[in-house]
């Protein structure tokens, strides 16, 4: 199972690699706008976080809580 996990992380990685590779030799041909793709990706990244922490806020005051209160004494 941990084998299997570290494989699909080297793929992944790889292919993270061969993307930003292509989009920095395109960017570097003038082929695309790197700003534009930058500021997009950023702002993209952004959002996510922003969305990630809300959920987390939620997830650990409003759910959570109600599983960490102490047994009721008899």
């Amino acid at each position: 199972m941990e084998n299997s996990v570290k494989k699909f992380i080297a793929y992944f990685l790889i292919g993270l690699t061969l993307f930003f590779t292509a989009i920095a030799i395109l960017g570097i041909w003038d082929i695309i706008d790197l700003e534009d793709i930058f500021n997009k990706i950023f702002f993209t990244l952004l959002v996510i976080f922003a969305a990630a922490a809300v959920v987390l806020f939620v997830f650990t005051v409003l759910i959570r809580s109600d599983d960490h209160r102490l047994p009721e004494k008899e």
